[in-house]
């Protein structure tokens, strides 16, 4: 008995060595790649901005004469002084951009109202008691940008073609002495004025195809000649042209939303 109970010890111990070698070998599986998600700023994009300008202003006198009879030939000549015009600037802009590799190129139309203004007394001596004002309520920026990505984030320079409404005034102050109201507007002149601008920014993709920016732009308004009409019941007369010299720095915190997909999986 005992010699058939080791047998069939044995007998199960083989049968079951074979079953375990017939058992297939738990198969290998490769870990998932890791994908990183990186925005693409191609495509289009609309937005809004607002921020603050500075305009430094120059204006000089056109040299003119004219004959008074009690006084003779009077010339007026010369610079009359220069002046800041800040405020406030708001607007929108639009634009197209494309991206290969790390390179961002776009093109953008951006337009914002404006209410930068300042004046100074006048420094001609036949002008003395008048205060020249200069306010600019309309910018127009037309430029092309380039820029580099680090994923979300995105910094460009942009330079092209700038538009300005400009107004001027000359005023009455107290030191004019001739009866007349403080805050007269003696005369008038407008016009719109091209010139250049270059900047740059930071933007930073916030959110699904929304991002926020901070750009600084200077414009190059150069030199123009303005005509200056005076109120024909006062001193017509001196109707004159000024030439104004300008420029103006903007900065301005700016809110895109760019239609299309906002990342790529990149493996």
């Amino acid at each position: 008995m005992k010699t058939y109970f080791v047998a069939a010890s044995m007998l199960m111990l083989g049968i079951a060595s074979a079953s375990a070698a017939d058992l297939a070998a738990r198969p290998y599986v490769k870990a998932p790649p890791i994908v990183a998600a990186t925005t693409d700023w191609s495509g289009f994009y609309v937005g809004a901005n607002g921020g603050g300008g500075w305009s430094r202003n120059c204006w000089d006198i056109v040299p003119f004469t004219i004959a008074n009879p009690t006084l003779g030939v009077l010339n007026f000549n010369g610079p009359e002084g220069c002046h800041t015009a800040s405020g406030a600037t708001a607007g929108g802009q639009i634009g197209y951009r494309w991206q290969h590799a790390a390179w961002v190129f776009g093109l953008e139309a951006q337009g914002n109202w404006a209410d930068l203004s300042g004046s100074n007394p006048s420094i001609a001596p036949l002008f003395t008691g008048f205060e020249n004002r200069t306010k600019i309520d309309a910018i127009g920026l037309f430029t092309g940008q380039i820029g580099y990505s680090w994923g979300a984030f995105l910094l460009y320079a942009k330079g092209g073609a700038a538009v300005m409404r400009d107004r001027y005034e000359s005023v009455i102050t107290p030191a004019f002495g001739l009866g007349l109201p403080v805050g007269f507007i003696a005369d008038r002149g407008s016009e719109t004025r091209w010139g250049g601008v270059i900047g740059a920014g930071a933007e930073y993709a916030i959110a699904h195809n929304w991002s926020m920016a901070l750009e600084y732009d200077h414009l190059f308004m150069g030199t123009d000649t303005v005509h200056l009409t005076y109120d024909p019941a006062f001193i017509a007369a001196i109707n004159h042209d000024e030439r104004v010299r300008q420029d103006v720095d903007m900065v301005t915190v700016r809110v895109n939303y760019r239609f299309g997909g906002p990342v790529v999986a990149k493996y």
